[in-house]
Formats: C-alpha cells, sequence, structure tokens
C-alpha cells in the first residue's frame, strides 16, 4: 500500500490543512484528500503526535467505517477556512463561519500519559476530534493579530498560505526548498540567457578582428 505524504511547515495547523489542496486555483489542482483513506492518512501525520493507534485504524478497509460523508465534509470546512483566512473574519459569509463553528464545537483529542511516560493523544473519533482542532486553530488565527503575518506563497502556480515568522516579514516562499528553490534557478536561468544573448554568437571572432589578429 502507497504511504501517503502530506506538505507540513506553514506554521499553523489550519494553514498545513489548506495545503491537502495543491496547486489551488490552477489547472493543476490536486485533491490530496479523496477519501477516508487518505484523510485518516492526514490525521495520523499531522494530527496530535502520539494519536492512539488503536483509535486511528491503519487498515483501508477499517477506515470505511469512517462516518460516511466525512471526508467531502472535511473538503467543505477546507474551503471554508482558507475563505476565511484570505478574506478575514469580518468579510466572509455567514455559512462559512457556520461550518467552521460547528466543526469546532466537536471534541478535540485528549491528552494522557502512557506507562512509560509519553504523551499520547485519544479520542473516540480522531478524524472528527482532529478537524475540530483544525478549525479552533483557525477561528483563534483568523481573531488574531497573527492574521496579519499570513501570506501567499509568491509562486502562482502554488499559491499556498503561510505564516511568516521572519523577523523584517517579507518572507515569499511557503517553502525555500520547493517554491523558493524553483524560483532562484529560474532566475538563474534566465540571467544566463540574458548574458548569452549580449554576448551573442560571433562575439569572439569579432573582436579577434577588431583587435587584428
Amino acid at each position: 500500500m502507497e504511504t501517503l505524504h502530506f506538505r507540513q511547515g506553514a506554521g499553523r495547523l489550519c494553514l498545513d490543512f489548506i495545503r491537502t489542496l495543491r496547486h489551488r486555483g490552477t489547472a493543476e489542482a490536486t485533491e490530496e484528500l479523496p477519501d477516508a483513506a487518505a484523510l485518516a492518512a492526514w490525521v495520523r501525520q499531522c494530527g496530535p503526535g502520539g494519536l492512539c493507534e488503536t483509535d486511528l485504524p491503519k487498515d483501508p478497509k477499517v477506515r470505511k467505517e469512517l462516518p460516511e460523508g466525512l471526508p467531502s465534509e472535511a473538503r467543505r470546512l477546507r474551503e471554508a477556512v482558507s475563505e476565511l483566512l484570505r478574506t478575514g473574519s469580518g468579510s466572509c459569509g455567514a455559512e462559512v463561519t457556520e461550518r467552521i463553528n460547528r466543526a469546532a464545537a466537536h471534541p478535540v483529542p485528549a491528552p494522557s500519559l502512557d506507562a512509560s511516560g509519553r504523551l499520547r493523544w485519544h479520542a473516540a473519533d480522531p478524524v472528527s476530534a482532529t478537524l475540530a482542532l483544525v478549525a479552533r486553530d483557525a477561528l483563534d488565527l483568523a481573531t488574531s493579530p497573527a492574521i496579519t503575518r499570513v501570506r501567499e506563497c509568491a509562486d502562482p502556480g502554488c499559491s499556498a498560505l503561510f505564516l511568516d515568522n521572519s523577523r523584517p516579514g517579507t518572507r515569499r516562499w511557503c517553502s525555500m526548498d520547493a517554491c523558493g528553490n524553483r524560483a532562484k534557478k529560474s532566475t538563474l536561468r534566465k540571467k544566463a540567457s540574458a548574458s548569452a544573448e549580449v554576448v551573442g554568437p560571433g562575439s569572439s571572432a569579432g573582436t579577434s578582428e577588431s583587435m587584428g589578429v
């Protein structure tokens, strides 16, 4: 079975959740939460560390027992969170806030220490509980001063949101290893191409003739 890996590092759980629709708004848009198996995999990777494995089944056949319609509801929550954070808490529609409020009202994972002293998280419904964390995080971020530090990746093919924690507040890329690195390589290629055009294919010969060689 293929292991799913999701992008993280946006600075907040709700921003990482938004990233599950890659290349948003482009022809290359890719849905990373198409079914219950993918949603459960996201919860396992991005949810609270140590979420009890007995609470969250690994077997895709068992995951079919997740509440019917939960994956589509998760996607609708994701789009509501995206709209809230992009437009602001005072500008998004009532349907958006109601959807997020409803998700936030669900019980969240509870912490406990196991016999070895490790912190574990438990929830009767770990997927809905993690989505509740996402919704609560989105509400907190949208109404906090940190919202002014939420940026959209400067790569037009990405547009992922991230929290800019840099001191000057001038971060442009969701990830320097991905979008930032591609932009850097693109700039270097353009500079190399421009230099080649300035020099021209016959410049060496012309220089020799002007020197009388």
